[in-house]
């Protein structure tokens, strides 16, 4: 069964407080983005992970892939597969690409094996092999509260919107820029601002790892400004980096712009 997980972008993400487990308290409006990786998974004599397009970090035993099929594995007592990742999202880039690995083969599990699980089953299943997972099950627009489990609904539309995200290849560690954020209560309520019209929120939708983050690499900084230079209502980093993204009326002239050696640009109508 083949399967293609998506991405995301964060409209908005404030850091509320540190967890006594370690986790941080946070909100943030979770927006799905049909930017795809492949994902592959068959029944097979003996279990197999290959992998291929953009290098993943980090040891194979720790891929959220294989952690999932490991969960299910045990629960249902699962046979062997073959499970084939293409990357196309990249690493270490906000876009949450490892989470919707794996919470695309929870998904696939369900469905090839007909386990019978619902979408809330597999979410509690999702929350527990990583904070972002559980959003990529029903990859609808989503508040993230908590460490980013629990999960509300949000009558948000961009259709007819152009996305434009932009990574310039830095890959940004989580526990660095956690390491950045002093947790605070937002003045106004996220959801509040995403009621308002886009335009406002330029000075009014904030991610609270931008700042400390673009301080650090300066770089980000002026691929922001050169996407509202090119007309972007709105532009904001996603996550805690470093993909920066820009949404806009159409589709905006680049012309060749943003040309990284290890980069990532990808133009979306949404």
């Amino acid at each position: 069964m083949i399967s293609f997980p998506i991405c995301k972008i964060n409209l908005g993400l404030s850091i509320l407080a540190k967890r006594k487990d370690g986790y941080h308290e946070i909100n943030s409006l979770m927006y799905p983005v049909p930017v795809k990786d492949v994902l592959e998974i068959v029944p097979a004599d003996e279990f197999k992970f290959q992998s291929a397009g953009l290098p993943i970090p980090g040891e194979t035993k720790n891929n959220l892939v294989l952690r999932a099929y490991e969960l299910m594995q045990k629960e249902f007592n699962l046979p062997p597969v073959s499970i084939f990742l293409y990357k196309n999202i990249p690493m270490g880039g906000g876009l949450g690409g490892g989470s919707s690995n794996c919470a695309e083969t929870l998904k696939v599990l369900n469905e090839l094996f007909e386990l019978g699980l619902s979408t809330k089953d597999l979410q509690k299943r999702a929350a527990k092999l990583g904070s972002d997972c559980a959003f990529f099950i029903a990859s609808t627009p989503q508040i993230a509260k908590g460490r980013g489990e629990e999960l509300s609904s949000f009558d948000l539309n961009l259709k007819g919107k152009t996305l434009v995200l932009v990574n310039n290849g830095t890959h940004i560690s989580t526990a660095d820029a956690y390491g950045r954020i002093i947790p605070q209560t937002p003045v106004t309520l996220l959801e509040n601002v995403l009621n308002e019209s886009m335009e406002d929120w330029k000075t009014s939708l904030i991610n609270d790892f931008e700042a400390p983050t673009l301080l650090v690499y300066p770089e980000l900084a002026k691929i922001k400004q050169e996407l509202y230079d090119l007309g972007a209502i709105y532009s904001a980093m996603t996550g805690s980096g470093s993909t920066m993204f820009g949404i806009f009326d159409s589709v905006p002239a680049l012309n060749g712009q943003f040309n990284f050696k290890n980069g990532f640009v990808e133009v979306v109508e949404l």
